[in-house]
């Protein structure tokens, strides 16, 4: 019930396709048509921002205006702003202009929902994962397991 999506760039669409499929079968999964769970993902721009004292409240305020959708911390102590995608570009002009130093922007596919799964069946999707993520065509593996 987990659902996977892989974003992958080839010069043989043939090859990729025929690749990701055998990795899901291998797992016990499979491979859905092009964007079939893309609804159960929000496709959100992230920006990992050095905290050099900055005030997270101040900063939220300051690009609300942007298209700011979630503000936090990650484990290290980086505040993580995220956007949605259509305001990427507005969000990453706002950041330079405020003089604010991004360690590094990408997009991502969140998932609207997530999923409980065993400790058995999430080592199963790992190890899917990491099958999926050692592919040359692979570019990013995103789940909604919990």
């Amino acid at each position: 019930g987990v659902a996977v999506m892989v974003e992958t760039a080839t010069d043989n669409p043939t090859r990729t396709v025929a690749n990701v499929r055998m990795h899901f079968t291998k797992g016990g999964g499979t491979l859905g048509t092009s964007g079939s769970v893309a609804f159960t993902f929000n496709r959100m721009g992230e920006f990992k921002i050095k905290n050099a004292s900055l005030n997270i409240e101040d900063l939220e305020l300051e690009l609300i205006d942007f298209g700011l959708e979630e503000v936090g911390e990650d484990a290290e102590g980086n505040i993580i702003v995220r956007c949605a995608f259509q305001d990427f570009g507005n969000m990453m002009k706002a950041l330079e202009e405020k003089g604010v130093a991004v360690i590094s922007s990408e997009v991502e596919w969140l998932p609207a929902n997530t999923i409980e799964i065993t400790e058995a069946q999430s080592e199963d999707v790992f190890k899917l994962i990491e099958r999926l993520e050692t592919d040359d065509d692979v570019q990013h593996v995103f789940h909604n397991m919990a």
